[in-house]
């Protein structure tokens, strides 16, 4: 039987503490569960009133890894949850409101994924993406210089953008924008991607087709559609080391010189939050939010 913690007050089970889910560090589930409760505090306000998807790899990303966006049976009955509309009908998503609902989803062991606006408003974005991804021989070096041009160019507008890696392969960008639709954000960063490759021919494609890819950096614009996902901020990916989609500055974007140089672990991070705090926070100022053009 999973032993029961409790946390703010909620029971919550925690199992398999010792199961080694990266096997490349030895990273366990307690080891994961603890870095959740240590960056909690600037990965909540992330999560928070945003409907989660779960990418779920129970057994460590060499196992089973499945997406669950339905709230997941068993889930406990003081998980908050909101209805959200889909093209199907509607459906009922997690929303990871606090630290006990945090460390209960950690425990199913997941990436957390998350829309670009909050429950009870999807009719209106408050967040635009843009997810830099390299197609090989391309690298995170090419999406930096990539995301410095987008950053000079969403300046233009009046957007402030912030970086973060994917925990992956690339970088994500990410501003804060206020009264727009999703469409309306979704074309405008199409209209971007395409300024990019107009301007960057031999680094940059904005189209999705894979032929097109290798040794450029893909700049995928359509995280901005309403029923699109994107990795939360402090989220662990599923990915062979615990690289986590982590906040990082320009100064290091513009000075990166090798792939492992944005290769943020667990422990790394951890620590970048306890010097740095949030670098996202301004994300949440809403007075400083941009108008789209």
């Amino acid at each position: 039987m999973a032993p029961i913690t409790e946390v703010d007050g909620r029971r919550v089970a925690l199992s398999n503490l010792d199961k080694v889910l990266y096997p490349a560090t030895g990273l366990t589930k307690a080891e994961l569960l603890h870095y959740y409760a240590t960056v909690a505090e600037v990965l909540l306000p992330h999560l928070r009133d945003r409907p989660v998807s779960f990418l779920r790899y129970p057994d460590g990303p060499d196992g089973q890894v499945f997406f669950t966006k339905n709230v997941p049976p068993g889930t406990p009955d003081w998980v908050t949850t909101a209805e959200v509309p889909r093209s199907e009908g509607p459906a009922r998503m997690v929303l990871v409101q606090d630290l006990a609902s945090l460390m209960w989803a950690a425990n199913l062991v997941t990436e957390f994924h998350t829309h670009q606006w909050v429950a009870g408003d999807p009719a209106e974005a408050d967040r635009l993406v843009l997810d830099l991804d390299p197609g090989p021989p391309a690298t995170v070096v090419d999406c930096c210089q990539v995301a410095l041009w987008l950053r000079e160019r969403l300046a233009r507008d009046g957007i402030e953008v912030y970086a973060k890696t994917s925990g992956a392969k690339g970088l994500h960008l990410l501003a804060g924008v206020r009264g727009a639709s999703s469409e309306r954000v979704s074309e405008y960063a199409k209209a971007l991607a395409v300024e990019a490759e107009a301007a960057m021919p031999e680094l940059v494609v904005h189209r999705m087709t894979r032929s097109l890819r290798p040794g450029k950096v893909f700049v995928d614009w359509s995280q901005n559609a309403a029923r699109k996902t994107t990795a939360a901020p402090y989220t662990v990916r599923a990915r062979a080391e615990p690289a986590v989609s982590a906040p990082v500055t320009w100064e290091e974007v513009a000075g990166c010189r090798a792939v492992d140089e944005l290769v943020l672990l667990p422990g790394e991070v951890a620590a970048r939050v306890a010097e740095y705090g949030d670098l996202l926070a301004p994300l949440f100022d809403r007075r400083a939010a941009g108008e789209l053009p």
